[in-house]
């Protein structure tokens, strides 16, 4: 008997020694992602290469508090009803302790009300909408990405620089894209008070009749006009709009038209001169930032998208979140995420506490032909610190 226990003793030792599964690994923490990659595959499945790329470093690295990170994937069918299904299946099944990820504006606020009835963290990684982190802002969401009426602050500089008084909106007909246009509006009245709206016109998403909307916007003889279209719209947008001359003699803010997912398929059509938001991956310098291009062209063996760099920099801030939380409980993480500074691939960022808005900025500049694609030039980098609201305009209108 005695040579039998020391027999196990000895055995047990030689396991703690080898690193036995059993015993030395820690069950992974896993987090639930959802995003529209079905309906929205141009933004969505760039992003995804991100967040893996991210995921691999830091698994490699040992993980997150001794123990590997495992992202729990679902498409989220680009519907309110099915992202909330799917959030609850990650939660109450695949235990996750965090969400993050979706696309669409409507989906983001959807998550957004789920996360506070379900007292879980989700980090809204791609939806714009202003209501995110203002009217539905809860202490359970957080935001990556500027919000519509950052970014549309952004562009109007050039909108004052312009001249234009008569201006026309073309927009989504969703969230994202009333949101958009009423930040724009909005601002256009605060900083051009004698400017006008001539003309609005928000064809349904994905099913725009670019001759009757571009027929519409040229009876209204504006001399600016305000886009948000993405996706296939803004290439049938375009396209009717170069034919009938429209753009032309004409100031053209736009939203997220530089950044390469809806850049590339515009191919030699695209509208030079146009003030855009957009992501001018090609001429950025940084090292740190280069560094990453680099990496995910050697890895993907493709040119990275504005997703690309938002997937990678959403799973590193979620590791950086953890880490400084010491747990995965609900409660640590939001202090650990409230106020947090975050050094990321685009630069400094801050998590704000009062509306979990992070100060991430973006690339404006003016849409130019290089070669038979088309790209930015005379761009900046605008930090999102100073186009964010006002304390007292996020206590106006949060509810919590």
């Amino acid at each position: 008997m005695a040579q039998a226990s020391m027999t196990r003793w000895l055995a047990l030792g030689l396991a703690l020694a080898l690193g036995s599964p059993a015993v030395a690994q820690q069950p992974p923490i896993k987090i639930g992602e959802l995003n529209s990659y079905a309906r929205q595959a141009a933004f969505t499945v760039p992003y995804r290469s991100g967040w893996q790329m991210a995921l691999d470093e830091i698994n490699a690295k040992g993980g997150v508090l001794g123990r590997k990170l495992e992202i729990v994937s679902r498409d989220d069918g680009g519907t309110t009803s099915d992202a909330t299904r799917v959030a609850d299946e990650l939660v109450t099944r695949e235990g996750a302790v965090l969400l993050f990820g979706s696309f669409l504006s409507n989906v983001g606020v959807a998550m957004a009300d789920y996360a506070n009835q379900k007292k879980i963290v989700y980090i809204a990684a791609e939806p714009l909408t202003d209501a995110i982190t203002m009217a539905q802002g809860n202490r359970y969401t957080f935001r990556i990405r500027p919000n519509n009426s950052m970014q549309v602050g952004m562009l109007m500089k050039q909108a004052k620089a312009s001249g234009a008084k008569r201006w026309a909106v073309v927009a989504p007909n969703y969230e994202f894209g009333q949101s958009a246009a009423g930040a724009f509006k909005r601002l256009l009245k605060e900083q051009i008070p004698d400017a006008e709206i001539v003309a609005e016109q928000y064809p349904a998403l994905g099913k725009i009749e670019a001759g009757s909307t571009v027929s519409a916007l040229e009876q209204a003889k504006p001399d600016g006009i305000f886009n948000v279209l993405f996706g296939p719209d803004l290439t049938q947008f375009v396209r009717e709009g170069n034919t009938r001359g429209l753009f032309e003699n004409t100031t053209v803010l736009s939203l997220l038209t530089g950044e390469p997912e809806w850049l590339l398929p515009l191919k030699d059509e695209v509208p030079e001169g146009w003030t855009v938001t957009g992501y001018p991956w090609d001429e950025i310098t940084d090292p740190k930032h280069k560094a990453f291009i680099d990496a995910y062209r050697a890895k993907f063996n493709e040119t990275p998208r504005l997703g690309s760099l938002l997937g990678y920099m959403v799973v590193y801030m979620i590791r950086d979140t953890i880490e400084r939380a010491g747990s995965t409980d609900t409660e640590a993480m939001i202090k650990a995420l409230e106020d947090a500074k975050f050094d990321t691939v685009a630069g400094p960022v801050t998590m704000r506490g009062i509306d979990h808005q992070s100060t991430m900025g973006a690339w404006v500049g003016k849409l130019v032909l290089k070669g038979a694609n088309g790209g930015m030039t005379e761009w900046t980098y605008q930090d999102g610190t100073s186009f964010m609201p006002t304390e007292a305009q996020v206590k106006a209108v949060r509810k919590d």
